[in-house]
């Protein structure tokens, strides 16, 4: 528990340990927040305009692997309500947030610090996390947090909103693709896992990280960034802001989906600076195949050209994302098709 971000930040200056290199930390490099990342409407997604939509979310995810989207039908309340109890758990006292902290990748209900890397990364980043699974709903709850008290409650509604949100934009995406409806629907979305992050204002926050440069493993990324800026894309070799707004998600996508599409669909690296004025809490839904899902890319998108990756099951390629999970091409090139 001492390990936790939240638990010494007060009144310190940053630790050696998470002083990054030069070549990888922010710096005082400006980032200004950027309003090309494009902004879908999903209530327009109806009718004669669903087509349009279509279209706008495919050329998102060629040109950039990020989007945000608006009326996208998850109530307001809800949102604010999960956001809220997010906050208050990590503001928690250190003993009621005791017995969830763990570094061990076998408890699948975990609070930890830094990265699921922590013993053996280099640099510590300056993030406090809580995740654990939303699939089984009826099974998983009974090892979500006990605390705040109204945790379960609201998070099993904020769950089964994004995960109605995650399955509803990638039908959208196989439609635009020319897949079969459904077609990640199964096994291909069963896994679903809720990682909630807490950035604590910082010393230096040109020195340190609160996430390095990363691609999602997963099919989907669903993330409620709430109001403070941080999260930054990486577009055409440089970063840009990703604007925090109202009643919003950032939708981004994933490893897998770039694989399952045969590189038609990209997924973007990103990352999160700190601040040292405002404490940030954000909220990432990871929609995910199961551990013994085969990836391919799909046939029917192949057609004449070459596969460009190899069939492989998840839990390989998860066995592999993690210890490199900062150098996307290491990752994705053990799973590329010799042919």
């Amino acid at each position: 528990m001492e390990k936790l971000v939240s638990s010494w930040y007060k009144n310190k200056t940053l630790p050696e340990s998470y002083i990054f290199p030069p070549e990888t930390r922010p710096g005082n490099l400006i980032v200004p927040t950027c309003k090309t990342i494009p902004v879908i409407d999903l209530g327009n997604a109806v009718g004669q305009n669903r087509t349009r939509i279509i279209q706008q979310i495919l050329k998102a995810s060629q040109e950039y692997g990020f989007f945000q989207v608006i009326n996208h039908g998850i109530p307001e309340d809800v949102m604010d309500q999960s956001m809220d109890v997010f906050k208050e758990f990590f503001e928690m006292p250190a003993e009621d947030k005791a017995m969830l902290y763990s570094q061990d990748p076998e408890n699948s209900c975990r609070l930890l610090t830094s990265s699921v890397n922590y013993g053996r990364e280099k640099f510590h980043h300056w993030r406090d996390n809580l995740r654990h699974p939303c699939h089984l709903l009826e099974d998983c709850i009974k090892i979500w947090p006990q605390k705040p008290i109204r945790y379960r409650e609201v998070v099993a509604t904020y769950s089964i909103e994004a995960k109605k949100l995650g399955l509803r934009i990638l039908e959208l995406v196989a439609e635009g693709l020319g897949l079969e409806s459904g077609h990640f629907g199964g096994k291909l979305s069963e896994s679903r896992l809720l990682s909630a992050n807490y950035y604590p204002p910082c010393p230096d926050p040109s020195l340190t990280m609160g996430m390095s440069k990363h691609c999602d493993p997963q099919l989907l990324t669903i993330l409620h960034q709430g109001d403070v800026n941080g999260l930054q894309v990486f577009n055409n070799g440089e970063w840009i802001g990703v604007e925090p707004l109202h009643n919003a998600f950032v939708v981004n996508i994933g490893n897998t989906l770039q694989i399952i599409s045969n590189n038609k669909l990209k997924s973007a690296a990103h990352r999160v600076v700190t601040n040292s004025n405002l404490a940030r809490t954000s909220a990432a839904f990871f929609i995910a195949p199961s551990r013994y899902s085969i990836i391919e890319p799909a046939k029917s998108l192949i057609g004449d050209d070459v596969s460009l990756y190899r069939a492989f099951e998840f839990q390989d390629f998860l066995l592999h994302y993690f210890p490199n999970m900062e150098n996307n091409e290491v990752v994705m090139e053990r799973f590329r098709s010799q042919a």
